[in-house]
């Protein structure tokens, strides 16, 4: 899978390389969703040693985000 620039140049470029606008939305909602669920002490210290187990707290904070917003 190729990399693509989802984030915009700046803006002191003269001829700056061209990006997704749709794709930068969806990587802003996504870093602000983790920032959310990182201030969960739980979720940002992975007390949870299984991948199972932290899967599961992950998704019960998802849950409780989607529910709150």
């Amino acid at each position: 899978m190729a990399c693509q620039p989802v984030i915009p140049s700046s803006t002191s470029w003269i001829d700056p390389p061209p990006y997704d606008k749709e794709l930068y939305k969806a990587r802003a909602e996504v870093e602000c969703t983790f920032n959310l669920l990182k201030q969960a002490r739980r979720f940002a210290t992975r007390y949870e040693k299984t991948l199972r187990n932290y899967g599961a707290v992950v998704a019960i904070g998802c849950a409780l985000l989607w529910l709150r917003i």
